[in-house]
């Protein structure tokens, strides 16, 4: 059975691809293609890693599935069961249409899995890197309650509100960090083109420079001989904060560090309480158990002390406790959600009020993002407003003196 590379057009006439169409022969791919209601393009339909589509790949610099493929797909999986098409079918034409690749091949082999006679969500569980346990679990509970495309449709919504939360926070850095990076820049190239041509105009003069002057001509001395030891010092230090991040412990004291910080702690928070209700809400009310929901949230939570702190409270419910009490305990969720969590778990409403929590939540990050671009911008064009300033006015301070100079 051989692979194919195709292209097409569908009965209204958009133009769609594939690279993962199994066939016996090119003839067989071309009826396959018709049979899906897709009028193939000939020229175009030929046997994957022949030739020119002999694919090459480099390690480390592998396609990776994004956020907005995999809710396309979901969408498109809901919207197919929701018609009554087979799952196995639904999954083959997803496989064809996909515009990432290894996305194309992911759902190939899940089809092949449920050909085989596994269930969507024990297929989907085979791929983690793609199909996390939210995802995976979200779908089991569909298969079981016979409402997948209600839920698939539901993870598709989540997906797209955790990914519009994920870049507010990223675009709120965006700003600050480019400006960072250009007055990084910037002094570089004063410290190693601009401040040697001074101190060589200087140095013919014979007196002795302003201390300002003469320190920042002996860092600029410092930075050309020596800019190497910088560099790999700077390395160093990332790589040592990467490797002890990957650590356990290390994961955990950086994780509480950043939780403690002045103001991207907060921030942080905010997020980790809108994630965690978001996450908790979506599970219950698809009908997953509270115990696996929590194990399941606490893993994504993205910070391991927001889920120590989520999976305390997993087993608190099993000795036959409340929620609320070790999110409490914690000091991490503010006392309203412990609150608002101790309420919908006496009334019955955990579910109802969890998404309250979020939606509270979601715009509380919008309110701490914008606050945190307003109050970061007018630090950082100080910050370097005196940096910068600092080093014209001390390069300067001679041509200021230059009368004492020459007259002594």
């Amino acid at each position: 059975m051989a692979t194919f590379v195709w292209e097409g057009r569908t009965a209204q006439g958009r133009l769609v691809k594939g690279d993962s169409l199994e066939a016996p022969d090119r003839e067989a791919a071309l009826a396959r293609l018709r049979e899906q209601r897709i009028r193939p393009i000939p020229s175009r339909v030929r046997e994957k890693g022949k030739g020119l589509e002999k694919e090459i790949s480099i390690p480390g610099f592998g396609e990776k599935v994004t956020t907005r493929d995999v809710s396309l797909a979901t969408r498109q999986l809901a919207t197919m069961i929701d018609a009554g098409l087979p799952i196995v079918q639904c999954l083959d034409i997803l496989g064809q249409q996909s515009e990432s690749k290894l996305l194309c091949k992911t759902l190939g082999t899940v089809k092949k899995d449920v050909e085989g006679g596994s269930t969507l969500a024990d297929a989907l569980r085979k791929h983690p890197k793609i199909f996390d346990d939210l995802y995976v679990n979200m779908v089991e509970a569909g298969e079981a309650g016979g409402i997948l495309n209600t839920i698939l449709n539901r993870i598709a919504l989540f997906i797209e509100k955790a990914n519009r939360l994920k870049k507010k926070v990223k675009g709120a850095m965006i700003y600050p960090c480019a400006i960072v990076c250009v007055a990084v820049i910037v002094v570089a190239v004063l410290m190693i083109f601009v401040i040697p041509v001074f101190a060589e105009l200087y140095g013919g003069m014979g007196k002795a420079l302003p201390l300002p002057t003469q320190i920042c001509i002996d860092i600029s001395n410092w930075f050309v001989a020596y800019w190497y030891v910088l560099v790999i010092g700077v390395t160093g230090v990332f790589m040592g904060i990467s490797f002890y991040y990957k650590t356990p412990q290390g994961r955990m004291n950086i994780d509480r560090l950043l939780l403690r910080s002045p103001i991207i702690g907060d921030l942080l928070r905010k997020v980790a309480v809108a994630r965690f209700s978001q996450n908790m809400s979506l599970l219950l009310s698809s009908g997953v158990p509270i115990l696996d929901g929590l194990a399941i949230t606490g893993k994504t939570a993205g910070n391991k002390v927001v889920e120590k702190a989520i999976l305390e409270s997993r087993v608190s419910i099993s000795q036959g406790k409340t929620v609320a009490e070790p999110l409490r305990d914690s000091k991490i969720f503010p006392p309203l959600v412990c609150q608002m969590v101790a309420v919908g778990e006496s009334t019955g409403g955990l579910d109802n009020m969890l998404k309250k929590v979020a939606e509270l939540y979601e715009e509380e990050v919008d309110d701490a993002v914008n606050n945190l671009t307003a109050m970061m911008e007018p630090m950082i064009m100080v910050v370097l407003g005196v940096i910068l300033g600092g080093l014209v006015i001390a390069m300067y301070l001679p041509i200021f003196q230059m009368g004492s100079l020459v007259g002594g």
